[in-house]
């Protein structure tokens, strides 16, 4: 079965195979840690890789293998690689490759703990980055040394939404040699493909929409397998598995990910619109609105523009707090990509830790709201926003 002509949907469905052990239906959870030989020289032969099989879950996992089958085939990708964590993932699709002296190049606007991964950790062991507007390619462009390796973004951006033309960046990359990865944790593979663009590897924060119900934590790095070798290798030889029930969790999440994602994207696509409209929003921050900044190159390369939506509440940092206080439906929460609607405050939250020069340079204002919305009934979520946005007004008295 030649899974990338079939469609988005049946693959998520049938690309982990069907010849299941034990003919199962649903792929079991080999909550193992070690697997046994018929002999001394079955064991041997593994180990030297002249055999077919398993022999201990660091090295590989049945339900695991199974969950990467899937993810590859979504990204229509050759390999995928999962890791425990999203920044595990991003770790892993970049340290391995780099040395010290070497040099990173990444989108100014990141998840805040990849900013520091960058900024911070790597720079500790002797490898720069550079953050700059990858929406403006020139800034990539001057950016470029004869020691970079990678240039890392996100696109949409986490928390503004910001949209980077992915062939564009990518071509001008591959000019210098430079490798580029795409974390597309908030486009998902059913919005966008950045493979098929150009990319050379993606990572997700798999905790988000792929598995989408906010119950277990999870990265993957997708792409060639000269590549996905490299990263393989590197998860064998530091250790960073993801356990077999964690990645049992995603395959049954992967398993609703296109009807999920309808949904987000039309419940996102009608909060923005609504917050757009209102008079005591000054700014909404969507993609998915004619007016973004980013649309024309979102429609270009996304086939929906998903339920991240950011926007500014006149009244500043404490009008945003009575927001976020007066919720219902909207559960004040970080994370995102679950069925259920969230909300949270990044500049004293997720990017709390970034420095306040940074978060200036993102368009991280203090009354900026980022939204996750969920499935739920529309018109449920509209009017949990509208009630609460008046009863901020009533305490800051905009």
């Amino acid at each position: 079965m030649n899974k990338k002509k079939l469609g988005f949907t049946t693959r998520q469905l049938h690309a982990d195979g069907h010849n299941k052990p034990l003919h199962a239906h649903a792929m079991p959870i080999f909550q193992t840690s070690t697997f046994w030989f018929d002999s001394p020289d079955h064991g041997a032969a593994l180990f030297a890789g002249e055999a077919e099989g398993h022999i201990y879950t660091r090295l590989g996992n049945p339900t695991t293998e199974a969950l990467e089958r899937v993810l590859a085939s979504l990204e229509e990708a050759e390999e995928a690689v999962v890791f425990p964590s999203g920044l595990a993932a991003i770790q892993g699709s970049t340290l391995p490759f780099m040395k010290q002296g070497d040099h990173l190049i990444s989108g100014d606007t990141l998840y805040g703990p990849s900013l520091s991964l960058f900024g911070d950790i790597f720079a500790n062991y002797g490898i720069p980055t550079t953050f700059v507007n990858t929406a403006d390619p020139d800034e990539i462009k001057k950016a470029i040394r004869p020691e970079t390796k990678f240039c890392f973004l996100e696109t949409p951006a986490n928390p503004t939404n910001k949209i980077t033309d992915i062939k564009v960046v990518s071509d001008l990359c591959h000019e210098s040699g430079v490798k580029i990865i795409i974390d597309n944790t908030y486009a998902t593979p059913y919005n966008q493909t950045p493979l098929t663009l150009g990319a050379d590897m993606v990572i997700h924060s798999a905790t988000k929409y792929l598995n989408g119900h906010g119950d277990v934590i999870g990265g993957c790095v997708i792409g060639k397998t000269e590549d996905t070798e490299v990263v393989r290798n590197y998860r064998t030889g530091t250790g960073p598995v993801s356990s077999p029930f964690d990645s049992f969790l995603y395959l049954r999440g992967l398993k609703t990910l296109s009807m999920r994602m309808e949904r987000h994207n039309a419940n996102g696509l009608a909060v923005a619109e609504f917050l757009e409209k209102h008079p005591d929003i000054d700014k909404v921050m969507y993609p998915g609105l004619p007016n973004d900044p980013g649309h024309e190159t979102a429609k270009r390369q996304m086939k929906g523009f998903s339920g991240m939506v950011a926007f500014e509440l006149k009244g500043g940092y404490e009008a945003a707090k009575e927001l976020l206080n007066n919720t219902e439906i909207f559960i004040l929460a970080v994370s995102l990509g679950t069925v259920d609607s969230l909300i949270q405050h990044p500049a004293s939250m997720t990017h709390a830790k970034v420095p306040k020069e940074l978060r200036e340079m993102q368009g991280l204002t203090d009354n900026l709201v980022r939204l996750s919305v969920g499935c739920e009934d529309t018109d449920d979520l509209i009017e949990d926003l509208e009630t609460a946005i008046q009863k901020a007004k009533a305490v800051v008295g905009v």
